[in-house]
């Protein structure tokens, strides 16, 4: 690969500290980037802007090409990768949850403060197409002021709200022993957990919390504790912290094992993502 082919396939982030609940990405060329199933806890909506790739969100599998938008809920889990050798590129935003929640309770979308899910996985809208690369030429314009890029991050999102379907409240609630086995593992992924630990905590059989868990969370207990670590050394390497010590901290057992996880759930290394 040249040196022109790795910058194009370098992975570019963007973040501003006066709009810290939302953060975007984009990369140029992404034949070489390969994802794992892997889940956020933020709300993730973003466009291919050039060639076609491969789009998994839950049981969803579609090839997508220039003009979609994917639309992928909190904890959802998903994937994009090339197809064969083909070059396509994509931008995508990441906003934090309860900022979403404020916005859809301001706009009368939702009761209460709770999230209120997306039913499209993707859609080819064109003025969602087009806002959404609208948004990231102004949010990466560094002539734009704070409160133009604030602005236009409130009208875009609020476009989504109005423009997209959104699924009604589910009926009845969860299993709850699968909630707690969930909760359990969020509250302690810094250590070493282990299987029977988290069974004993939900109260389930572990043979049952491996088969329920993941068709509930669509992770094995195992992945969702290390998603849940890798988001966290996300947030701690926007601070700026080393990446040996966010690696022990968020439980890795060393900087390489954080590296090998990262790099499979992100497609970029700890250092690329910290910029």
């Amino acid at each position: 690969m040249t040196l022109s082919e790795k910058q194009a396939a370098a992975p570019q982030f963007w973040r501003d500290e006066a709009l810290p609940f939302v953060e975007a990405r984009s990369v140029q060329d992404c034949r070489k980037v390969c994802y794992a199933k892997h889940a956020h806890d933020t709300f993730s909506i973003g466009a291919i802007t050039t060639g076609r790739s491969t789009y998994l969100n839950g049981t969803v599998q579609e090839r997508v090409g220039a003009g979609v938008v994917v639309v992928i809920n909190p904890e959802d889990v998903h994937a994009c990768n090339p197809i064969d050798d083909q070059r396509w590129s994509y931008v995508m935003f990441f906003v934090d949850v309860p900022w979403l929640i404020d916005l859809q309770h301001e706009l009368g979308l939702s009761q209460g403060h709770r999230f209120r899910a997306f039913s499209t996985t993707m859609t080819t809208r064109p003025d969602l197409y087009a806002g959404l690369r609208h948004l990231y030429a102004i949010l990466t314009d560094a002539h734009a002021d704070p409160l133009q890029k604030h602005s236009a991050t409130l009208a875009f999102f609020s476009n989504v709200q109005f423009a997209l379907h959104q699924a009604p409240a589910l009926a009845g609630s969860p299993n709850a022993k699968l909630v707690r086995a969930e909760e359990y593992i969020r509250e302690h992924f810094r250590r070493s957990l282990k299987l029977d630990e988290i069974s004993a905590a939900a109260e389930l059989s572990a043979s049952y919390l491996i088969r329920a868990f993941k068709e509930r969370y669509g992770m094995t207990p195992h992945a969702y504790l290390v998603n849940r670590r890798i988001e966290y050394s996300r947030s701690e390497l926007r601070r700026g912290r080393a990446i040996a010590d966010v690696a022990i901290d968020a439980g890795f057992s060393d900087q390489a094992h954080l590296q090998r996880a990262f790099r499979q759930f992100m497609a970029v290394t700890p250092r690329q993502y910290r910029g």
